[in-house]
C-alpha cells in the first residue's frame, strides 16, 4: 500500500468537510481528510524507512495530508543538521498554515545559536509560509531564557500584505506580552506596529490565560 492508498484508507468525510473550511486558500480536492492524531501515529510507523526517504524526496506533493505528513517526519529527525537539510527542502513547497504551524522540530531546543542564522534568511523571505516560519520559530525559542529585545525589533520591522504573516506577527506579539511584557509593552503603548496587526495582537492577548487581568484591562486601552 502506497502512503497515498493509506491516507485515502483513513478518510473521514466530515473532517475533510470541516478541513476545508479551515483553509480556505487551499484546494478543495487536495484535502482527503484524515485526522491529525492518524497521522502522529502512522509517521512513527514509517520514520527512518526507505518508504519515508523516498516520499520526502517527491516533492511537490498532491495532497494536504502528505504535507502534513512530511512536516511531522522533518520533526522527527534528532540530528540537527540533517532536520535542517530535510526542512530547507520542505519549506519552499509549504502552501498554507496549517502545514507551517506543525514544522516546530524539537531538536532546535537544543540549538538555539546554531538556529539563529536560518532564523535571520527565513525572515527576508520573499515566500509567505517560509517568513511564517521564521516569526514562528523566533516565539517558540526566544521569547524564553533566550529572550533578546533585538527580535521583537526585527518582528514589528516586517510589512506585509500578506494574512497569514500579518496573523503570525499577532501571534508572536500577543505571546511575548504573556511573557516578555515590560519589554514588549513600548510596541503596543507607542503604536509601532501595522494598524491591523496592533488591533490584532491586542486582541489575541486579551484572549490569553496567560496574560494577566490587569495587563489585558490596560491593554484595552491601548486600542
Amino acid at each position: 500500500m502506497t502512503i497515498v492508498e493509506y491516507l485515502c484508507s483513513r478518510q473521514d468525510t466530515g473532517y475533510q468537510d470541516f478541513q476545508r473550511k479551515l483553509m480556505p486558500a487551499v484546494p478543495p480536492e487536495s484535502v482527503i481528510g484524515v485526522r491529525t492524531p492518524i497521522l502522529r501515529s502512522y509517521v512513527k510507523e514509517i520514520k527512518n524507512t526507505e518508504c519515508a526517504r523516498q516520499f520526502m524526496q517527491e516533492l511537490p506533493h498532491t495532497y494536504f495530508e502528505e504535507n502534513q505528513l512530511h512536516a511531522l517526519l522533518v520533526c522527527e529527525e534528532r540530528s540537527f543538521d540533517a532536520c535542517l537539510e530535510k526542512l530547507q527542502a520542505f519549506l519552499p513547497f509549504v502552501d498554507n498554515w496549517a502545514t507551517c504551524d506543525q514544522l516546530v522540530p524539537r531538536v532546535f531546543r537544543q540549538h538555539h545559536q546554531e538556529l539563529l542564522p536560518y532564523i535571520d534568511q527565513w525572515l527576508t523571505s520573499g515566500h509567505v509560509y517560509t517568513l511564517r516560519f521564521g516569526i514562528g520559530m523566533l516565539m517558540w525559542h526566544f521569547l524564553d531564557e533566550d529572550f533578546d529585545g533585538k527580535y521583537p525589533e526585527r518582528v514589528a520591522a516586517i510589512r506585509s500584505g500578506e494574512y497569514y504573516v500579518n496573523m503570525m506577527i499577532a501571534w508572536y506579539f500577543a505571546t511575548a506580552l504573556a511573557k516578555q511584557y515590560d519589554a514588549v509593552l513600548p510596541y503596543i503603548a507607542e503604536k509601532r506596529l501595522d494598524p491591523w496587526v496592533h488591533r490584532m495582537t491586542i486582541r489575541k492577548a486579551r484572549e490569553s490565560f496567560r496574560v494577566t487581568e490587569e495587563h489585558k484591562e490596560f491593554l484595552l486601552r491601548l486600542r
